[in-house]
């Protein structure tokens, strides 16, 4: 099931799509906000040990390398997350954005296999220029040596200043406004 997983993760690189975070208290931000710095998207579920091993480590490098340009951002998608994210960043003292989101949004944003199980959390991560160069599905071997193997992903875009974005005929729209599309069908 593994090796099936880490067959059917989505290419690299390519354009992330517009994503709206939305916080706990209603208000919404848009991942292109935060273009020009190296960010790492972790889609998480709170109850999840492992996601929270995965934003502790985040944690611990955004305070390390957040100077250098790097930003985290947890979007969760349990359900009621709404109601759980404000805990879940006071328990793990994180300072960075963390927000939430649909699962349906999430499995559009991800190119995640909607017939398949999604093992959390999900790490994507985006160079300066608004493209994902990394994706690492739960489960991945990236997780056994997490706080190690992200920092060797981030310190060379961090250095490289980002690459040429690239191209793509299709026009970029939200992955909320998608998903909604998808399914007023």
């Amino acid at each position: 099931m593994l090796a099936l997983a880490t067959v059917l993760t989505a290419a690299d690189p390519r354009p992330a799509p517009e994503l709206v975070i939305k916080a706990a208290n209603g208000q919404e931000q848009l991942l292109s906000k935060f273009r020009g710095k190296v960010v790492a998207l972790e889609f998480l579920l709170t109850t999840c040990p492992h996601c929270q091993k995965a934003s502790q480590n985040m944690q611990k490098l955004y305070k390390e390398l957040g100077p250098q340009g790097f930003q985290p951002i947890g979007i969760a998608i349990n359900d009621m997350a709404n109601m759980l994210i404000n805990d879940y960043t006071k328990q793990f003292n994180l300072t960075y954005p963390v927000g939430y989101s649909n699962r349906d949004v999430a499995t559009q944003f991800l190119q995640h296999p909607i017939m398949m199980s999604m093992l959390m959390p999900q790490v994507v991560v985006i160079d300066r220029k608004g493209v994902i160069r990394h994706q690492f599905p739960g489960g991945d071997k990236f997780f056994e040596n997490e706080e190690k193997n992200l920092r060797d992903v981030l310190l060379p875009l961090l250095k490289a200043g980002g690459a040429a974005a690239p191209t793509s005929a299709a026009p970029k729209k939200p992955a909320a406004a998608a998903a909604a599309a998808k399914s007023a069908k």
